[in-house]
């Protein structure tokens, strides 16, 4: 069993701080990078790539969402939605030297099943016209249980879809009304029961600690339906609280969120609770059924995170696709205008929708994957990077290993002569160590940019 540390060393360390999807993280993009810069990235490689189309569309604010929506019920603003996607992947796949096989797709929002069953299959013509795919290529999708049909799944299953998430939260009724997001067990279990039927090979669960109203009482029931369920695996993702950045969030009342310590104590519970029913813990809030391709990657060291969170599927070029997307491709980070009107004006005038972006430094290089190693395999080989990148560790990282001085104490990281290790209490204040490494992190505070709470 995993052993855990004490509340009170996490509340210790409960600060503000990214989640290193990327390293360096996206308020380091920079807003003079262009899309002739793009270009010219995505000509470098080859080999398989990840595709990511955002859908924006929801029809209702759910008041916790971080995410970036339009929320409308018109639902004929889809088609020329997709329209414009297919006018951006043409223009992207004419900067590639080559058919280049997509190994990864991922269909997020916003709510993908805003579209129709007919406008999915229409995505999928626009898509097929510029790619083919992997033959063991995983095709996944983002599904609010409230908003998905039979005829949705069936569709998506002949379309070739095999993995799935659903948005569950939390199953308490008075939560779910102090986020506006009236979801019951019946909707839940009616698409579970789809996915299944239809042959679906993954199924994750999203689920949120911290909300408001929420105590160890209440989610406790969330807990024994979902281990009653067992999803291949558990998204556990602590509530992104941050009514500066996203207006919504302001009508959820502060003092209904649960303390620090409150929420600690639920989060525990549901490790406990998941290791105890047999998942294994990924890290940053992810759980795995022992034989899942992600737990036997993180085995082998070969565990990645991107945009989309962790991923099996190293080495790709992630291709976003959409308003407000992120990509990566070569050694850049790629974001697409954060409005649709930025972004249609973009696309009708045939160019490739760059709002920002970044071309990555060889310290860039360097620390992102020290902090890549650290956030998916929890160990860090100094020979492994002295070789990747011809420095000498404990010298260029003399001050970093210095600030590693607090998380040795408390039992967080062993550090030897020849690698930093981080122990099974360590994994639960991974994005803290991270931190240490991030070169960035004292500007972007200056500069005012804030972060949610790392516990």
């Amino acid at each position: 069993m995993l052993h855990l540390p004490e509340p009170g060393q996490l509340e210790k360390f409960s600060k503000a701080g990214p989640r290193y999807t990327s390293y360096p993280t996206a308020p380091a993009f920079r807003d003079d990078f262009t899309a002739q810069d793009y270009a010219g990235l995505l000509g470098q490689n080859s080999g398989p790539v990840s595709l990511y189309f955002h859908i924006p569309f929801c029809e209702s604010v759910c008041y916790f969402c971080a995410c970036s929506v339009i929320y409308t019920q018109m639902h004929q603003k889809a088609l020329p939605y997709l329209e414009l996607l297919d006018r951006e992947m043409q223009m992207v796949r004419s900067h590639f030297q080559r058919e280049r096989l997509v190994d990864q797709l991922h269909l997020g929002g916003g709510t993908p099943t805003f579209l129709s069953p007919a406008e999915l299959e229409k995505l999928w013509q626009y898509i097929r016209k510029y790619f083919s795919f992997t033959e063991t290529a995983e095709i996944s999708i983002e599904l609010d249980p409230r908003e998905t049909s039979p005829e949705h799944v069936s569709t998506l299953r002949e379309l070739g879809f095999n993995r799935a998430s659903m948005g569950i939260q939390d199953l308490d009724l008075d939560v779910q009304k102090a986020i506006n997001r009236i979801q019951s067990d019946e909707e839940n279990l009616r698409l579970y029961r789809s996915l299944r039927a239809a042959g679906f090979q993954g199924i994750n669960f999203d689920l949120i600690y911290g909300l408001p109203r929420q105590t160890r009482q209440s989610f406790e029931r969330t807990l024994d339906r979902v281990i009653e369920l067992r999803p291949d695996r558990i998204s556990l993702f602590n509530f992104a609280y941050v009514p500066w950045l996203k207006k919504h969030q302001r009508l959820i009342q502060p003092a209904e969120l649960p303390p620090t310590d409150e929420r600690i104590r639920i989060f525990y519970l549901a490790v406990e609770r998941f290791l105890t029913a047999g998942y294994v813990y990924i890290g940053m809030d992810h759980f795995a059924l022992p034989d899942d391709e992600i737990v036997l990657a993180q085995n082998e060291g070969s565990l990645r995170r991107n945009f989309q969170g962790y991923t099996t599927r190293r080495g790709l070029d992630l291709i976003g696709l959409g308003v407000t997307s992120i990509g990566e491709v070569a050694s850049g980070y790629i974001q697409n205008h954060k409005t649709l009107l930025e972004y249609r004006r973009a696309i009708e005038s045939d160019r490739l929708p760059v709002h920002r972006g970044l071309r990555k430094t060889p310290d860039d290089c360097l620390r992102s994957d020290i902090i890549m190693d650290l956030i998916c395999n929890f160990k860090l080989s100094f020979a492994a990077i002295e070789t990747a990148h011809n420095v000498d560790f404990r010298t260029a990282f003399s001050r970093e290993l210095d600030l590693l001085s607090p998380f040795v104490e408390e039992g967080f990281v062993k550090v030897s002569d020849s690698e930093i290790q981080v122990t099974d209490t360590g994994r639960f204040v991974i994005r803290n160590i991270c931190m240490v490494f991030d070169a960035y992190l004292d500007r972007l505070e200056q500069g005012g940019q804030r972060f949610s709470k790392t516990v």
